[in-house]
Order: structure tokens, then C-alpha cells, then sequence
């Protein structure tokens, strides 16, 4: 009996397969790879997008609680040199953001060649100097590319000096002398 019936089904499905003709077959196959397409690409980002929504809400939820930092709204005085303050990372952070910078370093393939680092406190000032002295190789574009996608990165980081020297006129790779100041917050939060 099982048997029948599988051959009965599968006559019947030939049988709806051949009624269809061509544009029923194409379509019947639109709607087949719109499910595959839905299961395999649109279910797993699902759980993403509710995370990225989350994270949004909760950011919202921030600047409501915090409306010195509220974009619209003006603040002054004491208010305005606290946000100007907190703008700042914290003073332990700096390991961070030298790894940020070598990372950045990396993906412009621009070798650094050694470097130099002196933290500078200045009396009656809440902020700290991290001076940093890197030497660096490579093209003008990558040296370039590297200088501004490092001020990205590191958005309290200056350019101080920048000495760049060409071995030759036919040479392409350069060697650059450059010195950013990371600035500080001593502030404790």
C-alpha cells in the first residue's frame, strides 16, 4: 500500500509539473529558492538586527540620562568643561590606543620601525601628553592613508610633526619621522 501511494503521488506531482508549463515551472522555482533564501540568509541576520536594535534603544536610553551630552541643547560653564573633559580617554587607556594605532599601521601595510613614547604632565592641567615618536616605511599613499585613518581611530591623538625623506627620485618607499600627542584625561570618572 505505501508503495501505491508514493507512485500515485509522484504521478500526480508530474502530472501538476507538466499542467504549470514553462512560466509556472519558473516561478514555482522563484518561490522555492525565496524560501531556501529566507531560511538561510534572512533568519540568521534576524537575531543580529535585534541586538543592533537593543544596542540602539539602549544608547537612546543613555542620552536621555545624560542631557548635557543631548545634541541641540547648549551647555555652559562647568557643565561645558566637564563634557569637554570627558571627551578625553582616561589616563590607563593608552596601551589601548597604541595597539589601535599598530593595528591601523597594519591594515595600510606601513612598517613602523620602532618607537618612542614619553607621558608628559603639566602642572594644574587635567590633561596628560603622550608624546609618541613612530618611524615609518613605506609608500606615499600608505603612509598617507595610515596618518588619517590613525586620527580616525584614535580621535584624542594629534599629528605634531611629520619628516618625510626619499632615498631617491626612482624609489618608491619613503621613510617617514612621525610624532602624534595622545591627550589624556587624569580625571577620575
Amino acid at each position: 500500500m505505501d508503495r501505491d501511494f508514493l507512485r500515485n503521488t509522484l504521478l500526480r506531482v508530474r502530472w501538476q509539473t507538466a499542467r504549470l508549463g514553462t512560466p509556472g515551472k519558473i516561478g514555482f522555482g522563484l518561490m522555492i529558492f525565496s524560501v531556501v533564501f529566507f531560511i538561510v540568509a534572512v533568519l540568521p541576520r534576524r537575531a543580529e538586527s535585534s541586538a543592533l536594535m537593543d544596542k540602539a534603544e539602549a544608547m537612546k536610553v543613555l542620552m536621555q540620562t545624560k542631557p548635557a551630552m543631548a545634541p541641540g541643547r547648549k551647555i555652559q560653564g562647568d557643565e561645558a568643561l566637564q563634557a569637554f573633559y570627558a571627551f578625553f580617554p582616561h589616563i590607563d587607556s593608552s596601551p589601548f590606543w597604541i595597539k589601535e594605532l599598530v593595528q591601523v599601521a597594519g591594515q595600510h601595510n606601513v612598517e613602523v620601525n620602532g618607537s618612542d613614547y614619553r607621558m608628559v604632565r603639566e602642572k594644574n592641567w587635567k590633561l596628560a601628553r603622550y608624546e609618541m615618536a613612530l618611524p615609518v616605511r613605506g609608500k606615499y599613499s600608505q603612509v598617507r592613508g595610515f596618518v588619517a585613518d590613525a586620527l580616525r581611530a584614535v580621535p584624542a591623538m594629534a599629528l605634531v610633526n611629520i619628516a618625510i625623506k626619499r632615498e631617491g627620485v626612482d624609489s618608491e618607499l619613503l621613510e617617514a619621522s612621525l610624532k602624534f600627542n595622545l591627550y589624556l584625561s587624569e580625571d577620575k570618572r
